[in-house]
C-alpha cells in the first residue's frame, strides 16, 4: 500500500515537472521580448547588429520627437577584420551603413553621433552608451535593439549601470524572429540559446568573458 502511494506520488511529481518544463520551453522565446513605455529622451542609441532594422526604428523615434539625437556605436575589430586589413582590404563598418540608413530616412547629420569606443559585445555597448550619456548630462536614453535581444539589453543595463541614468528599451520590429514558435527554425533556436546563455552569464556576474556577444 505504501509502495503504491509512493509510486503514485512520484508519477504526479514527474508529470508536474514535465508540464513545468514544457511551459518554460514554450515561453523561452516570448520571455526574451521586452518593450518599455516610450518617454522622450536626449538620444536613441542604436545597438550594433540587424542592419537596417534598428536604424530604421531609431529614425522613426527621432522623426516622431521621442529623441533629439540618434547615437551609433562602433563594432570591435575581429580576427577577420585584421586578416583583411593585412591584405589591404577594408571592410565597411556597420555604423557607416546605419548612418546611411538614417540619412536616407531624413535624420539630419547634426542629429547623428557615432560614439567613440570599440565594442566587442553588448556589455561593452552598454558601458559606452552609459558613459556618453553621463558625459552629455543626460538622464535617460532609448536603447534600440531587436525584439529577441531586448531582455538581455535591459538586464545588462541594470546589472552594469543601474537605474540611473534611465534606459527605455525599444525593440525594432524585423518580422524575422518567431518568439512563439522559436523551436521550428534553426536560426531562432540558436538566437534563443545565445540570449539565454547571455542572460544567465549576466545574472551570475559575468563569469564567462566573450568578444562576440
Amino acid at each position: 500500500m505504501l509502495i503504491s502511494r509512493a509510486r503514485s506520488l512520484a508519477a504526479v511529481l514527474l508529470i508536474g515537472v514535465l508540464a513545468f518544463a514544457l511551459v518554460v520551453f514554450s515561453h523561452a522565446g516570448t520571455a526574451l521580448v521586452v518593450e518599455d513605455t516610450l518617454q522622450t529622451a536626449p538620444a536613441a542609441a542604436v545597438f550594433g547588429g540587424k542592419t537596417p532594422f534598428r536604424a530604421i526604428e531609431a529614425a522613426r523615434l527621432y522623426k516622431e520627437g521621442w529623441a533629439r539625437e540618434v547615437w551609433l556605436t562602433e563594432g570591435g575589430l575581429s580576427a577577420d577584420d585584421v586578416a583583411l586589413g593585412e591584405l589591404g582590404i577594408e571592410r565597411t563598418p556597420e555604423h557607416v551603413y546605419n548612418r546611411q540608413v538614417l540619412e536616407r530616412l531624413g535624420v539630419p547629420s547634426a542629429a547623428m553621433r557615432v560614439i567613440d569606443g570599440r565594442n566587442n559585445n553588448t556589455a561593452d555597448e552598454v558601458r559606452t552608451i552609459a558613459r556618453a550619456l553621463r558625459q552629455s548630462g543626460g538622464d535617460r536614453v532609448i536603447l534600440v535593439t531587436s525584439d529577441s535581444h531586448s531582455r538581455r539589453v535591459k538586464t545588462l543595463w541594470h546589472a552594469i549601470v543601474g537605474s540611473r541614468p534611465e534606459a527605455i528599451v525599444r525593440p525594432a520590429p524585423d518580422n524575422v524572429f518567431d518568439a512563439k514558435h522559436w523551436w521550428r527554425d534553426t536560426a531562432d533556436a540558436w538566437t534563443v540559446s545565445r540570449e539565454w546563455f547571455g542572460l544567465l552569464n549576466a545574472w551570475a556576474g559575468f563569469p564567462v568573458k566573450s568578444e562576440h556577444w
